[in-house]
């Protein structure tokens, strides 16, 4: 373990330079080249905060703030955003990287990484943006914001061993990555993201218990909307799983790493 973390500082400058190059890539044809960086996810703020709130009316039952909704679904949405991103590029990073890696020796490992800093970036971007919104309308949630730290940290480290046991599989089994972008889809609507778990049945209710992403997504609107700290314990579940996956993952990466560069 220490000798991979070693050989990932030690070509830092590579995996840096790869999260330049694809974000600079991105934008370098366009006229307004990066600002799109920032003109995206602000329209996309602005269709959940004022559409939401001042045309459609949306409320959220028991919370008295016209902005509530729109709150909601952008805690949930961003962050759900975040976790899609990193396993949804995470199941194919050795697979579009098959020429770099038949070509060059190096840390295979750096690709994973350069996958979730280049998503961190487009996260800070629009959560930054959507943080301003919160100052400017008066609903920034005081101490209690500083505990998306620790839950971002269990959503990336999540994302981070489901994507690598995913892009470890999907060198071999092409299916497991056609079947988990559907199962992706359902998984999204599975979780309360754009309607409250409060509004389901008790059925439904107790089925979503088993739901890693839930608890998850709930501790960000809580915070958002609620101003509340998260009740830690019931996180047991996704964090439980995120270890789980991160040692399944680098289990399969180790053992099978000799042999992707022959099945690409």
């Amino acid at each position: 373990m220490s000798a991979m973390f070693r050989a990932l500082w030690n070509y830092r400058g590579f995996i840096i330079g790869s999260v330049k190059r694809e974000f600079q890539s991105k934008y370098r044809n366009s006229l307004l080249g990066a600002a799109w960086a920032v003109l995206n996810p602000l329209a996309m703020i602005f269709v959940y905060t004022v559409v939401f709130a001042e045309v459609m009316r949306a409320k959220l039952p028991g919370v008295d703030n016209s902005f509530g909704y729109s709150i909601y679904l952008c805690a949930g949405t961003l962050t759900w955003s975040l976790f899609a991103e990193i396993v949804g590029r995470g199941q194919n990073v050795f697979i579009d990287s098959a020429n770099l890696l038949k070509k060059i020796s190096f840390p295979r490992m750096c690709l994973p990484v350069s996958i979730v800093l280049n998503a961190l970036l487009n996260f800070a971007i629009v959560f930054g943006l959507f943080t301003a919104f919160l100052f400017v309308s008066g609903n920034f949630p005081g101490d209690a914001f500083f505990a998306i730290f620790p839950l971002l940290a269990v959503l990336v480290l999540f994302a981070i061993g489901l994507g690598v046991t995913l892009g470890v599989l999907n060198v071999f089994f092409r299916d497991v990555g056609q079947f988990f972008g559907i199962f992706l889809t359902f998984w999204f609507w599975l979780t309360p993201i754009v309607y409250p778990a409060a509004a389901t049945s008790e059925e439904i209710r107790e089925a979503l218990a088993w739901n890693p992403m839930a608890a998850l997504m709930e501790s960000f609107q809580q915070i958002f909307v609620s101003n509340r700290w998260p009740q830690w314990e019931s996180l047991w579940l996704v964090t439980l799983l995120a270890i789980s996956l991160c040692a399944i993952g680098l289990g399969l990466f180790r053992r099978h790493v000799g042999e992707m560069v022959d099945e690409l």
